[in-house]
Order: structure tokens, then C-alpha cells, then sequence
């Protein structure tokens, strides 16, 4: 049974009007697969879409940033005049991530990507690291195989020209990763028949493809983001110590401290006390301890901070080309103060840490995620596990015996390594550990299904998992943990990814009722919402079963769009009608 073709004119026309229109009424899944069908669309973004250089994270037009050692594409110029944009080139070949600090760049702006993409949507206007492979497995199921395979492509450019895959193609991002899913993205591209009709196409795509994957992958094993001795891997945003430049104010930061002071049993050492106005002496201990404010106030003061040069700029709507001027510098620092305190260093490289993981925010490592830098995670070992599996398998098609041979070496460590210290037999769950403090958490967290998606669990193993869905399952789906700290990634909400990622794995150890109930649970929640406003979002109430999410800490938006809600929606739908179709 096919059940999502391309939808018929009629029903396109069914979801314009219904996606401007929020009527009251039952819940049906046609409505959401109409809506799903206009959403495409309106979520796609491209270098020749002037909308794409928009970024309200910053509140202003970007600039677009060309790689040092691509050839200037054909386009660009036009591109650059009818969309009024600088178009520049960034100042180094960068070969890792990290390699390059986006401090060094006058303005922030849009990395060049060369294939038409879907973002998120609302204020998450590029393409996202994780969010595409969700976004990659709805495009396949509903059959727009040309872009899909953009995307993986453009995933595959962002390796071969910063680095490695980003949390997103922006300037601001080029120190940090997100979830790495790239082998499962190139996946669901070749296990699909018809992106590539012709079988030597497909191998011929996969041996470009492969080396780049295997770039992408050593960012994980590299010193910095080594989970100490334990063989497991940690988040680690290579930007070093301070706010990430992202950030446009102080107010989430100012947030945190108020938080932490109104429950200070939860510090965990994020306190440091501080004057809001210190002196010569002061800012220089806070360099150390906290961060930099003497730096982060130095552009507001009017002092011209040290040249570097830009290459290529040039600027269209003025007709000028801006000579070399100065590093930007955030002044977020020196605003986060707050009752005669700021945060510690630590506290930064865990905040870090804790936006490479995606899960931002949850108070599962420290709260606000201040200590995830801290902790091998049971979800980043379980996706690097299937990474090293689909390695071995691209490396088996291509006939790289010893690569084959070293990939099967790595993941058998990699599980080892995961039953060592991520398995907690008494409790029956993966758990994450904190090998800073050499302990195990007590977090109950819904990635502790990651493992049955990755392979990585035995029968017993996920015979015991199965047994604890009800620590999460409520009406509408699986919430994140147990926790209501307050956090959108913490109980009671739920999220597609995750959901997705827990059905496909109880569906491939066998347990298919148990995952066709959750699908059903979650496209239910979809469907009851967008009767309610006529939209989707990125995250529910999984308590209620509906949208009703108010946060208390942290990020408080819950975003309308949703590329991964749709992509998992897509793939939910096809796992009720299909139960075996593939994960």
C-alpha cells in the first residue's frame, strides 16, 4: 500500500487554505497531510531566495559567506545584486571545525550551501544538522527524492568546506556540531530506489560520499571530544570559554542566574560573585572565572579591536567594497550579571556543550545543562555506534576490506564501552555518566531508547527498556524524561525526533505493537493541534496530548513550521500502514 503519493492540485489547494486558517475542528490526519504537502514549500530556502539571509536570532540581514577554496559559483553575482547582499569570502580554507573562529568576522552571516534546503521554520530560518535527517526521512516518504538528496549533498559540502556538518549554515556556527546523523542521512538516500533508478549511480555517489562521512566522524574522536578514558565521545563546541556569539542579549543568561539563586541546593558551582560595573583588576580574575567582559565591552567603548581581513567582499547595494575592519565581539559577557553574580567558565563550556547535543534547554547534565560536557551521553554513543555500523557497510559496498574491518573494530569497542558504563542492569535503562565525578547518572531520559534504533542492544536489554515505557508514555507520546523542571526538554513534553527514534526502534527488536501505539499516540497529539490552530509545532504536551506547552525555563517559544515534526509525522504515518517498511 502506498500511502503517501504526491498530493492531487485539490488537495494542495486544501492546505493553502487551510494552513492560513485556524478553524476549529476534529482532528484529521488528511488536513495534516495537506498541511505537511503546502509546508514544503513554504519551508524551502535557497542561496537564490533572498528570505534565506534573513536571521532574527541576530535581528538583521546577513551578509553570505563563500568558502576560501570553492570557485566562485556562476551565480553568485546575480544573486548578490537581486537579493542587495554582500557577498564574501571567508578569510581560510578550513579543514576541521573549529579551525576557524567566527570571531574574526566583521558580521555574521549566511553560509553558502549549493542545493536547495528545508528548514525548521519561524526564527530557525537555515538548514540544522540533526533536524535535516528528520526532515531527509519525510522528503523520502513522500517521494521528493531530488530534495532530499540536496540535502544530504549539502551536508556532505559543509564537511568538505567547514569542517564538518553544522549545527547550522551560519557563520556563528562553524566552532560546533550537532547529533551526528550524516551515515544515516546518506542511508535513506541510497535505501531508497528511487533516488537512484540506476545501481551504479548510487555506488558512484557513495564513493564521493564516504570519505566526507568519514571526515565528519573524526570531529567525534577527536581529544576535546573524548568523554575522558571511558572510550565514549561528549559534546564540545570548539568556540572556547564565554557566551556563544549567537546569543543577541544577556536576557536568558541574566535568567539563569535568577533561576540558580531562587534554588541554590541545584548549583552546581555555576555561581560566581561579581560586581555588575568591576574594575581593571576584577575583569581580569573574571577572564579566568567567568568571562571576558573587558573583551565583550570593548566595541560598545568605541575601541577598535584588531584588524583582520576579509576576502573578496563585495557590496553591491553601495557600490563600495569594504576595506578589512575589525573582530566582532560579543557583548553579551558583560551583561550577564545579575544580584551580584555571574556565571562560571564551566558554566559556559557546558552551555556549549549543551547546544552542540540539540537538546537545549533540559536540567538532565546540571540545570540549564550547564555540566554536558561533563557526561558521555547515552544518545551521542548510540548515534556514533550506528555511525560506525554504517560505515562498515558503505565500506563493505566499496570493497574497502580493512576499512570494513577497522569500522567493525570500532563499534565493537564503542558497545563495550556503551554496556560499561551506560547500562544500568539494576534499573533496566541506558543512562548517561558523568566521568568527570566517575558516577553514573540517576536522569531518567527518554534517550535511553536511542540504543534500539542504533543496534546496539541486546534482546535482554530491550526486553528491559520495553518494560519502562511507562516512565514516559503519556497520552500524546513519549516526554522526555520524568523531570518538570520547567524545561521545553523535559517532562511533560515531547518532541518528533525522539518519538520517532523510540517507535523505529521497538519496531525493529520486534515489538511492533508497542511502537504502532506510539505512533498512533503522537500523530494523534499532531492531528488534535493543528484542528485546534492550524499549525504545526515543534514540540507537544504529551500529558495533555495537544500544544498547550508553557516553559518556565529556558527557551519559552514553541515554534510553528515544523520540518521534523512533518518529517516524523511522514515516517509515523507510513510505520501504522507499513509496520516493516524500514527505519
Amino acid at each position: 500500500m502506498k500511502l503517501l503519493p504526491r498530493f492531487t492540485a485539490t488537495c494542495l489547494a486544501l492546505a493553502m487554505a487551510f494552513a492560513t486558517t485556524a478553524t476549529a475542528g476534529a482532528a484529521d490526519p488528511h488536513k495534516t497531510l495537506a498541511y505537511i504537502d503546502h509546508a514544503w514549500a513554504t519551508l524551502t530556502r535557497s542561496m537564490d531566495d533572498c528570505s534565506a539571509l534573513a536571521d532574527s536570532k541576530l535581528g538583521s540581514r546577513s551578509v553570505l559567506y563563500l568558502p576560501a577554496d570553492l570557485p566562485r559559483p556562476a551565480k553568485i553575482d546575480a544573486i548578490s545584486r537581486h537579493c542587495h547582499v554582500d557577498v564574501r569570502v571567508l578569510p581560510q580554507v578550513i579543514g576541521r571545525l573549529g579551525d576557524f573562529s567566527p570571531t574574526r568576522l566583521p558580521q555574521q552571516g549566511l553560509l553558502y550551501l549549493p542545493h536547495p534546503y528545508v528548514v525548521p521554520g519561524g526564527f530557525f530560518n537555515e538548514m540544522y544538522g540533526w533536524d535535516s535527517y528528520f526532515i531527509v526521512l519525510g522528503l523520502v516518504a513522500d517521494h521528493r527524492e531530488a530534495m532530499a538528496r540536496g540535502m544530504v549533498d549539502n551536508a556532505l559540502f559543509e564537511v568538505a568546506h567547514y569542517g564538518a556538518v553544522l549545527n547550522a549554515n551560519r557563520s556563528y556556527y562553524l566552532t560546533r556540531s550537532q547529533p551526528p546523523f550524516l551515515s544515516s542521512m546518506i542511508r535513506a538516500v541510497l535505501d531508497d530506489p528511487a533516488s537512484f533508478p540506476n545501481p551504479a549511480d548510487a555506488r558512484a555517489w557513495l564513493r564521493q560520499a564516504y570519505p566526507l562521512a568519514v571526515r565528519d566522524y573524526s570531529t567525534w574522536t577527536r581529544k576535546q571530544h573524548r568523554a575522558g578514558d571511558t572510550g565514549l565521545a561528549r559534546y564540545y563546541d570548539y568556540g572556547g570559554a564565554g557566551p556563544v556569539l549567537e546569543m543577541k542579549d544577556s536576557t536568558y543568561l541574566r535568567g539563569v542566574i535568577d533561576w540558580l539563586l531562587a534554588h541554590p541546593s541545584q548549583d552546581r558551582g555555576y555561581l560566581v560573585k561579581a560586581s555588575q560595573h568591576p574594575d581593571a583588576a576584577e575583569m581580569a580574575r573574571l577572564k579566568t572565572t567567568s568571562c571576558d567582559v573587558q573583551g565583550s565591552t570593548s566595541v560598545a567603548g568605541g575601541r577598535k579591536p584588531e584588524a583582520t581581513d576579509v576576502q573578496g567582499s563585495t557590496s553591491v547595494a553601495g557600490g563600495r567594497r569594504p576595506g578589512a575592519t575589525g573582530m566582532q565581539v560579543s557583548t553579551v559577557c558583560a551583561g550577564a550579571w545579575s544580584r551580584g553574580y555571574r556565571l562560571s567558565a564551566d558554566y559556559y563550556l557546558g552551555d556549549r556543550a549543551m547546544r552542540e547535543s540539540g537538546f537545549d534547554t533540559t536540567f538532565r547534565m546540571g540545570p540549564f545543562g550547564g555540566s554536558t560536557h561533563h557526561y558521555a551521553p547515552v544518545d551521542l554513543n548510540s548515534l556514533l555506534y550506528r555511525y560506525e555500523t554504517d560505515l562498515h557497510d558503505f565500506a563493505v559496498q566499496l570493497g574497502l576490506t580493512a576499512d570494513a574491518q577497522r569500522w567493525a573494530a570500532a563499534a565493537a569497542a564503542r558497545h563495550a564501552a556503551i554496556d560499561k558504563y551506560l547500562w544500568r542492569p539494576g534499573r533496566g535503562l541506558y543512562m548517561d555518566y558523568d566521568f568527570v565525578a566517575g558516577k553514573p547518572s540517576d536522569y531518567h531520559f527518554v534517550s535511553t531508547y536511542y540504543p534500539l534504533w542504533a543496534g546496539v542492544a541486546s534482546k535482554a536489554q530491550a526486553a528491559a527498556l520495553r518494560a519502562h515505557l511507562g516512565i514516559f508514555e503519556k497520552m500524546g507520546g513519549l516526554q522526555m524524561s520524568d523531570h518538570d523542571s520547567g524545561a521545553q526538554w523535559d517532562a511533560p513534553f515531547g518532541w518528533a525526533p525522539t518519538n520517532w527514534l523510540a517507535a523505529a526502534g521497538l519496531d525493529a527488536y520486534g515489538y511492533h505493537d508497542d511502537a504502532r501505539r506510539i505512533a498512533r499516540e503522537f500523530t494523534g497529539t499532531i492531528d488534535r493541534s493543528l484542528a485546534a490552530d492550524g499549525t504545526i509545532r515543534e514540540k507537544y504536551n504529551m500529558a495533555s496530548g495537544n500544544a498547550d506547552v508553557k516553559i518556565r525555563a529556558g527557551y519559552k517559544a514553541n515554534v510553528i513550521g515544523f520540518g521534523w515534526t512533518n518529517g516524523v509525522y511522514l515516517k509515523l504515518q507510513q510505520l501504522l500502514h507499513e509496520p516493516h517498511g524500514g527505519h
